[in-house]
């Protein structure tokens, strides 16, 4: 393969995203998580899948980072996951030390990489990758925007009974309770949803997105959501490396747009070969842009903490 991607975290969430980029044939893969024989383990056995799907891309696995070098994107899913009645707050410090060890690490072998963060809390983790990296933000921002945006659109597309692929969504903000979904800029069709559905309806498929997450953790009693994550890190891998420029809604630290500044935020962010290539900034209403900055305030009160 021409690219190669790191994946930091053998548990669901990295394991299935391994699995998807290298089934697309994107990239070769590193697999690395500190119980190194699970991460072989679990990459040898998607090798072994690679004759009866017919893919050709490599995958190794190990806890040695040397495996990680030369990545052109490094993905950080590594982290205690989320415990029901646990919120994301709770995680802060114990992720912060482990997001801390990794970056340093995949820096140091891989110094031209681009990092995606998806450990949770995600804005929080962001700003630690930034600090230790000292990457600028085109090369250090989160998955959140892309996976809250997908429960949006699925959650309208069972509402109207149509296709998911008629369906588009932005939610920006935080990720977290607080998150901003943009009904305004969610289209059916190319037909605005509140043409469609009435206020009471739309509340509820926003309070549904900003509570997706803790509605899968409930669920599954152990561990969180990994298919539909997995899913939203493959579409913003997909769209560096092959220098797509798709615009999609990313945690990017903020330098005045959206009036917001020094704090990560989901906005709609162009990705392309060098990562951000652009911040795009759409019109909000007063209300939308209270609520955007509510939730802004939310990270940067973590920020505080780290």
């Amino acid at each position: 393969m021409d690219h190669k991607v790191t994946v930091v975290g053998a548990g669901h969430v990295g394991a299935t995203t391994v699995q998807r980029i290298a089934e697309a044939e994107l990239a070769d893969v590193a697999m690395v998580d500190i119980m190194g024989d699970m991460a072989k383990g679990k990459a040898l056995d998607m090798m072994e899948s690679a004759p009866v799907l017919g893919f050709d891309s490599k995958i190794e696995g190990g806890s040695d980072y040397d495996i990680t070098a030369g990545s052109d994107v490094c993905v950080v899913t590594a982290g205690l996951p989320r415990k029901p009645g646990m919120s994301r707050d709770d995680l802060l410090a114990k992720n912060k030390a482990i997001t801390q060890e990794v970056v340093g690490e995949l820096v140091k072998r891989s110094p031209d990489t681009i990092l995606i963060m998806v450990t949770n809390p995600l804005d929080a983790m962001c700003e630690v990758a930034r600090r230790v990296s000292g990457f600028g933000r085109e090369r250090v921002f989160g998955m959140a925007g892309v996976l809250d945006s997908a429960r949006m659109r699925y959650f309208v597309a069972a509402e109207l009974g149509v296709s998911v692929k008629d369906v588009t969504a932005f939610v920006l903000g935080g990720h977290g309770d607080s998150m901003v979904p943009l009904a305004r800029y969610t289209t059916v069709a190319g037909v605005p949803l509140p043409e469609l559905l009435d206020d009471d309806r739309i509340d509820a498929i926003n309070n549904r997105t900003r509570k997706g997450g803790g509605e899968i953790v409930g669920l599954l009693k152990q561990g969180s959501a990994y298919y539909a994550p997995s899913a939203a890190v493959f579409e913003m891998v997909a769209s560096i490396l092959r220098n797509k420029k798709q615009i999609l809604p990313c945690s990017v630290y903020l330098k005045g747009e959206y009036g917001l500044e020094n704090v990560f935020a989901g906005v709609p962010a162009k990705l392309g070969r060098k990562g951000v290539d652009k911040v795009m900034e759409f019109e909000l209403t007063n209300a939308e842009r209270k609520e955007l900055h509510t939730s802004a305030a939310d990270v940067k009160e973590l920020f505080e903490k780290l």
